[in-house]
This record gives C-alpha cells, structure tokens and sequence, in this order.
C-alpha cells in the first residue's frame, strides 16, 4: 500500500492531495498544471512540502509531523525520467549494473535484461540506441536498485507513436511481474487505460476522484485530458482468431472484432473505445459495415457547453460513452432508461487502445 498525504503552497497554486493506492500502477492523471509532478517529487524526496506525509508500506519516509522527511537517495526508490537519463560513457550493461551497485542491490541481472529484452543491447552506448530502447534501459536500471516504489514522471511524453506502442507492452509487464509498487504520471487517457490498477484524477492540486481504469475513464464527468480524449475501457476476453485477420473478443457475453492481436485465445485484455468513435441507434442496424453492435440502456446524458453532448449507455460489456450532438440525442428520444444500441467500426479500435488485463 501506498500512502501519499501533501499540502503546499506554490505561489498562487496550492497542492493539497492524498490518496491511498493498493499493489501495481497508479497513475496520477491530470492536465499540465493540475499539481501531479509536484506530488510525485513529493513521494521521491525532491520537494519538501509544507505539510507531508509519505508511507510505503510499512515505511514511513516522509512525516512533517515528526520531523521526518528522508533525502532521494535513502529512500529505495527508483525514477524512470521522460529521457532515459542513461551515463553515455557507459555501455547498457554497465549503465544497468550501476543502478544495482549504487543502491547496494544483490537482484540478478538475467531476469530483469530478458524481461526488458535487452540482450542484444548489452554492449551498445547510449548513443546507438533508439528512443525506445533508452527507455527500456532505465526501466531496467531503476529494476536493479531494488526499490520499494518506481516513479515514473511522464516516461512516454518524448517519445513518438512508434516507441510509445514499443515501450507500453513492458510497463505492462512491469506493472504484473515487478515486486514493487509504480507511481506513474500521465496526461494521456491511452497510457492510463492500458496500464493503470488504480487511478487518481488531480484537478487544481486536489484529488477529484480515484478508482480503476475503467471506473474513471467511464465517468462522463471526469475530462481531465480534454473531451476528444474521452472513452471507456472494456475488461474482455479474446475468443477466437479468425483466417481475415480479425480476433473476436468475449465481452461479457457479446461479441466484439478487432484488427488480430497477438495474445492467446482465453488471454484477459483491456481495449478502450473512444466516445467519438461510437454511433447510437434506436433499432438494432442491419446492412452496416460496422461489426459491432452493442444493444444496452442509456443512464445519463451530459450536455456540453458547445452542441455536443455525452451519452453513458449501460451494456452487458460494460459502460460504453459516446458523443453526440444535442440535436441528434434530441431526436433520437435519448433519455436515461430509453433501451438503445452503440455501433463501434472495428478499425476505430487503435493498436495502442488494446492491452493485457
């Protein structure tokens, strides 16, 4: 468990933020500005609050009440950058081995280069490496200190899409077979669907809701990466390959295609579905395109400030959102309870908005 308590002034800003996170990847989320990497340097030791308090399990390395507030270095942690941060003299090996060696760490190596994929980078420099790869090193270097949290401040924002969908499967993979709690920040809806166990939205320095994914992301009335970045997230099961090259999905009993993913049929998988790329219709379509046909019940509509508005509609998958203008709910009778059906294209699922559960 995870322990996070901290108030500050900063100028005309005030952080005042707490939250408890149980095991695996907790993504701070919010706009620039909303106060989440001045809470994450809080928990690293980097900034000392006026008022804190920061617990990692059984380990208290920050009470203001007390008089305790551990420097960086004494705190076991391990910080994975935007920029991996790597020495450039040194070789990936010994860039690795170093993290080891400063934290006094005694963790093999083997098993944190083969769960990066790291083997044939050992004797590069950093300067022969691709973004992507930097990254996967620091992931490994902050493996080997033996931490008892890794923070990781926006490690994807410098990345372009390429390294970003290389990168996510090993967040993934460290989220479900790393020892050690993650603290991870991010501003993207993306990230947080795929990796996120459990979620804190920070609005104006204050904690405005938590949850999991797929609690958070479906809540209409939570935007804090801007409407166009609105959707739900789907806990599914992949049910079949088929010879076209699409996978069928089991989503709470209903069928669902998308592009063929790599993962075993029976694999448990989060996609997340954007509320732009889904259609209401009364009656259930026939002669579309369109291979996804989720019939469900509308629970609430949020009308926006300019003409659109978001429909939250109830289905046996899930909580799908969608958005609408106002004219088109208008005349579509919508109204919480009123039965409806949501139509998803089977491309409008990105390669990027599919990951392990």
């Amino acid at each position: 468990m995870l322990e996070v308590a901290v108030h500050h002034r900063l100028g005309a800003f005030t952080l005042d933020a707490a939250f408890e996170a149980p095991p695996g990847l907790c993504v701070l989320f919010g706009r620039s500005g909303s106060g989440k990497t001045s809470v994450i340097n809080a928990v690293a030791g980097l900034m000392r609050p006026d008022e804190g308090r920061v617990q990692v399990g059984e380990r208290v390395v920050g009470d203001t009440s007390q008089g305790i507030w551990l420097p960086p270095h004494k705190r076991r942690l391990g910080y994975i950058f935007q920029e991996g941060r790597l020495f450039p003299h040194l070789s990936v090996r010994q860039n690795l081995l170093y993290g080891r060696w400063f934290a006094g760490s005694l963790l093999p190596l083997d098993p944190v280069v083969e769960m990066l994929g790291l083997g044939p980078l050992l004797t590069r420099r950093p300067g022969a490496l691709s973004g992507g790869e930097k990254q996967r090193v620091a992931i490994g270097r902050a493996l080997l200190a033996d931490p008892g949290l890794i923070l990781a401040d926006e490690p994807l924002a410098a990345l372009d899409e390429a390294r970003k969908r290389e990168i996510l499967p090993y967040f993934e993979r460290l989220r479900d077979e790393a020892r050690c709690p993650i603290l991870y920040v991010s501003h993207s809806a993306a990230e947080v669907a795929r990796l996120a166990t459990t979620v804190v939205v920070l609005q104006d320095g204050r904690v405005v809701r938590q949850g999991s994914a797929a609690e958070v992301l479906s809540d209409p009335a939570v935007t804090p990466a801007g409407i166009r970045a609105v959707g739900a997230v789907l806990e599914v099961r992949v049910a079949a390959h088929h010879d076209d090259g699409l996978t069928e999905l089991d989503a709470g009993g209903l069928p669902l295609y998308l592009p063929r993913v790599p993962q075993a049929v029976g694999a448990p998988l989060r996609i997340r579905i954007a509320a732009q790329e889904v259609i209401l219709a009364r009656q259930k379509p026939e002669g579309l395109s369109a291979l996804n046909i989720l019939p469900g019940k509308v629970d609430s509509i949020r009308e926006g400030e300019g003409p659109g508005a978001l429909v939250s509609l109830d289905t046996a998958a899930g909580r799908v959102l969608a958005r609408v203008t106002r004219r088109s709910a208008e005349g579509l009778g919508l109204a919480p309870g009123v039965d409806c059906f949501a139509v998803v294209k089977t491309v409008a699922i990105a390669r990027e908005d599919v990951g392990t559960a």
